[in-house]
């Protein structure tokens, strides 16, 4: 997954996270589910920007 594909779901999981946890409740299933799959996802950006300065 290239960076800006991994930002753009980012954003659309942050979106989606308000979302669902403003209907659901922020401890739904629903809503712990996105926000474990934007954690995933996020940990891998900052791995691929803290690879991306090493490289520097």
């Amino acid at each position: 997954m290239n960076t800006n594909t991994l930002l753009k779901r980012i954003e659309f999981l942050r979106h989606k996270m308000t979302e669902v946890a403003l209907e659901k409740g922020f401890t739904h299933t629903d809503s712990v589910a996105i926000s474990q799959e934007l954690d995933h996802l996020l940990n891998i950006y900052n791995e691929l920007e803290h690879k991306s300065k090493i490289a520097e």
